[in-house]
């Protein structure tokens, strides 16, 4: 963001910055039922000003749900939504003060993009220069300056998104809500615009609320995670607590990919019993079975059933002599190890084991 002298007018991100208050969004009791389906059940949960944060989860776990409640086009079978400390629970969407993107973006195909941006001022009957000015600076904000007259039809998926995203921010909600706004996108496309939409939001200091089912996505640009899971959350945290430390068997099978020892597998290889994780990439395989594990390190030895080669990395997955089985991911470095069928001796540092409930 450019500095400007005391004379000039307040940024976007001045105009739109939060409060002091405890939390811009706080949910307590949440439930939704449809007919005899509970979409969404006992869900708490607070949000901190100026946060990024993502709710994950599969098809059906209840995360888009929840933003529509929060967004007002639902309203909950029971408990309550705050937004900044004040109850809006049975209020209108026009009555919060949020806005929502969406995945298809919506945006009118018959309007310019400056007309689209101002479409809301427009019909809050904010006056025309005014309205113009703040459409124009939403739209320096997510950096389309010079794109006010062409139509949506003439721009690339990108521009689209980011014209839906100015069109929001151009209200200075406190909240915005994205349900799944890259979900169009190529992927390519789609890894730009994370990095250009978390620093769009550090610019305007306002909360983001993001629904995602893409994992990566969500720990890429989250401050922090909620995992949703058949209507209800499983975990909140900082993505690398979400990653790290999976709460549940849930979680580490969701959150990217995670080996779990359980029962006599555990009790062989760890010497207790229980349900842990460890983390593909924390594994080193080793052909040579007469390398013991060094200090610290456990190890388990076991024949490689299957390679898949990824490019930048090569996925093994081996079968334990004390019954599971173990994937291991080794970056390539140098050339791939060549191991099917081979017997190998599989290594990892303790504290890479983490217990978790089933």
């Amino acid at each position: 963001m450019i500095d400007m002298s005391p004379n000039q007018a307040p940024t976007l991100a001045e105009k739109t910055a939060p409060a002091e208050t405890t939390s811009a969004i706080r949910l307590r009791g949440l439930r939704k039922e449809f007919g005899s389906v509970v979409a969404v059940e006992g869900v708490d949960l607070d949000i901190a000003q100026g946060e990024f944060f993502s709710m994950l989860g599969p098809s059906g776990s209840g995360k888009t749900t929840v933003l529509r409640m929060i967004a007002g086009f639902e309203l909950p079978t029971s408990g309550t939504v705050e937004l900044a400390g004040r109850d809006v629970t049975r209020l209108a969407p026009f009555e919060r003060d949020v806005n929502t993107v969406f995945q298809d973006y919506a945006l009118f195909p018959h309007m310019t993009v400056q007309q689209n941006v101002e479409y809301g001022l427009r019909v809050k009957k904010v006056p025309r220069a005014q309205r113009r000015e703040r459409a124009r600076e939403a739209l320096r904000t997510v950096h389309l300056e010079g794109f006010e007259s062409r139509k949506p039809t003439q721009l690339s998926g990108g521009q689209r998104q980011r014209v839906a995203l100015a069109r929001a921010l151009v209200n200075r909600p406190k909240v915005l809500l994205l349900d799944e706004p890259l979900g169009a996108l190529d992927l390519k496309l789609r890894h730009a615009m994370q990095t250009e939409l978390k620093q769009i939001q550090r610019d305007v200091g306002i909360t983001f609320i993001f629904v995602t089912h893409d994992q990566d996505e969500a720990l890429t640009m989250s401050d922090r995670i909620a995992v949703f899971n058949t209507g209800g959350i499983e975990q909140v945290g900082t993505p690398s607590e979400v990653y790290e430390k999976p709460a549940t068997a849930f979680v580490a099978g969701f959150v990217g990919t995670s080996n779990l020892l359980s029962g006599d597998s555990a009790e062989a290889v760890l010497g207790t019993r229980g349900v842990f994780s460890i983390r593909p990439e924390k594994i080193r395989i080793d052909p040579d079975l007469s390398q013991p594990a060094a200090v610290g390190e456990v190890s388990a030895t076991g024949t490689v059933t299957s390679t898949s080669y990824a490019g930048a990395t090569v996925r093994y997955v081996v079968a334990l002599d004390v019954g599971g089985q173990l994937s291991v991911v080794r970056q390539n470095a140098g050339a791939p190890l060549e191991l099917a069928d081979n017997r190998v001796r599989l290594c990892w540092r303790q504290e890479h084991n983490f217990r978790i409930t089933e």
